[in-house]
């Protein structure tokens, strides 16, 4: 079946098998390999990204349910000129990974955390990002640098395009 949607800003249309998960469709299909997979069972959130403003763990979404969507990963985010969006630049800033394999999902969490709430505490931001594990951290360094990036204004609840983001 064939399937359109924006990826990145770029539309895109693929043929698909009908039970191919959006996770596969990002990696496999798009080339995107930031998307990671880490569990196929909405456990670990490496999967996460954004579609149509709201954060999702993509290996629970089928690529055909994104008919239509505008979908944004971990690479959509910086801008043309190679400018880190500002929760990447916080959590590079603030030590936020360490493997990086969870980092992704993460990041992409983090803006939906902001979004939800410009100015969350430390219990809010751990709150926020339950449904995404890190197995090498204490998580200390990942909510210092979403509270960085709260700092940083707006802009770090966002993804480009100036689409609004939801948990």
């Amino acid at each position: 079946m064939k399937v359109s949607m924006t990826v990145n800003g770029q539309q895109r249309t693929d043929e698909v098998e009908p039970r191919l998960l959006l996770a596969h469709h990002l990696r496999d299909v798009c080339g995107l390999k930031a998307t990671n997979i880490g569990c196929d069972t909405t456990s670990c959130g490496a999967c996460t990204v954004v579609v149509d403003g709201l954060t999702v763990k993509s290996c629970t979404v089928l690529a055909a349910q994104a008919e239509g969507a505008q979908v944004t990963t971990l690479e959509g985010l910086a801008g043309p000129d190679g400018e880190l969006h500002p929760m990447q630049k916080a959590f590079r800033e603030e030590h936020g990974l360490q493997c990086g394999f969870c980092t992704p999902g993460m990041v992409m969490a983090a803006i939906g955390v902001l979004a939800d709430n410009p100015d969350p505490s430390d219990r809010e931001v751990r709150e926020g990002l339950e449904g995404n594990l890190c197995r090498c951290t204490g998580y200390h360094n990942i909510v210092r640098a979403v509270q960085s990036a709260a700092k940083a204004g707006p802009a770090a609840g966002q993804v480009p395009q100036s689409q609004e983001v939801a948990r």
